[in-house]
């Protein structure tokens, strides 16, 4: 008699190690710089504010996952629970902030590997190569992530303790950088939401793990519990080594915190490279692939619809996803890429805690103010990203409701 194969096998240690793997990428190497700048001394209760948003939108991710299994994010889920208007807004939301994403993560990748006059032409090269090794459908595997996270947090946990042995080599805050702001808290929390990008990987695990009512939630509490205890580690090293005044004009903090061991530091930016480019080739994917999806359904031009016929790579979406990505590298540095990007991402999961609130109850897992919370929390920590990233942010935006506008017209007259 033919055995059905068991189609759930991941348990809680794998949902854990997968969400884990999804968070530590290029944000724990590049965020805490214009993080400091933004909220000085009090940046780790920033991390907190971050850390209760994302966790947040991650649990109303997940219920809605697991009604609508295999739809395809916030975008199809915003279109089933609140409209097509509101899953165009998460959509698009999600390709221009994953767009920022690619550029940060070349951004940061190239801060680690050479000095400052030579960054912004690194950056392009390896979101150039990164880009080539897309259109051929090359992208690191769940294994690979999983491996990366490891070493990232091995490499993480050295550059702790080779810090705490070292002497440090600065100066504590000074008084402006110990006053209170909370629109610097606010903003640094914006800025730092980046740090766990990555999270909706375990809030969609529903139909890879047994048990997911009971795994996901698990899986989701674990992975935060670590990458934020990782986090937080780093931040309270940084903010006593370096002071909140160096961190903030540190290109490559991470790499700062270990200058005294010159074979530690060269590690770390190996190591924080590697976490981007696999961070970067993970996104870009991500992010063309929505592109796609919208396309089909004219909400975005029809060439970005358009898959090779032998990869099935959509390689039009690609070069689109990464054009942008270029133009950021060019004209932006990290802070506005960076905040640009949590712009766009935190009105995507804004469409996903709307979305959970519309559940029926039979639907529902966590309460109705958990994605309360998380909808206020995507609202106030995008009002208070930096304002030129912010008003681009919102400039890209109307461009994509125009663009649709525009493209729904000539269908309908078709």
């Amino acid at each position: 008699m033919q055995q059905t194969a068991e189609p759930r096998k991941v348990g809680t240690v794998g949902a854990t190690a997968i969400g884990v793997s999804a968070m530590l990428g290029a944000g724990v190497f590049s965020a805490f710089a214009p993080a400091a700048q933004a909220a000085g001394s009090w940046m780790l209760l920033s991390l907190g504010v971050a850390l209760v948003v994302a966790a947040s939108n991650a649990a109303s991710t997940a219920q809605l996952a697991r009604q609508h299994p295999g739809a395809g994010g916030v975008y199809l889920y915003g279109r089933e629970q609140l409209g097509e208007w509101p899953g165009f807004l998460a959509g698009w939301g999600f390709v221009i902030g994953k767009t920022a994403s690619v550029a940060a993560m070349a951004i940061t990748a190239a801060a680690y590997l050479v000095p400052e006059p030579f960054a912004r032409p690194v950056a392009l090269a390896v979101l150039l190569a990164v880009t080539a090794a897309g259109m051929f459908g090359i992208t690191r595997t769940a294994a690979i992530a999983t491996i990366i996270a490891g070493v990232v947090m091995l490499g993480l946990v050295a550059v702790l303790v080779t810090a705490q042995l070292s002497p440090p080599l600065f100066g504590s805050a000074s008084g402006s950088d110990a006053q209170f702001s909370a629109s610097g808290v606010l903003q640094g929390a914006g800025i730092l939401f980046f740090a766990f990008a990555g999270y909706a990987r375990v809030a969609t695990l529903s139909e890879e793990v047994r048990d997911p009512r009971r795994t996901v939630p698990r899986a989701m509490l674990l992975s935060f519990l670590i990458v934020s205890v990782i986090l937080a580690m780093l931040g309270w090293a940084l903010l006593t080594t370096l002071g909140p005044g160096r961190l903030a004009l540190t290109p490559a903090p991470i790499a700062a915190l270990v200058e005294t061991q010159p074979a530690v530091q060269a590690v770390v930016g190996i190591l924080a490279a590697v976490a981007s480019i696999g961070a970067l080739s993970a996104v870009l994917a991500g992010s063309s692939r929505t592109a796609m999806a919208m396309g089909r359904r004219h909400e975005l031009p029809g060439p970005l619809a358009r898959q090779h016929p032998s990869t099935s790579v959509p390689r039009v979406a690609v070069l689109a996803v990464a054009a942008g990505a270029a133009l950021l590298i060019c004209v932006g540095d990290i802070r506005e890429v960076i905040g640009f990007s949590s712009a766009g991402v935190l009105v995507y999961y804004l469409v996903a805690n709307l979305s959970a609130l519309t559940q029926a109850r039979e639907h529902r897992s966590v309460p109705r103010a958990v994605s309360a919370l998380g909808a206020l929390g995507c609202v106030v920590l995008v009002v208070t990203l930096p304002p030129l990233a912010l008003a681009s942010a919102l400039g890209v935006f109307l461009m994509g409701v125009v663009v649709r506008l525009a493209l729904r017209r000539r269908s309908d007259q078709g």
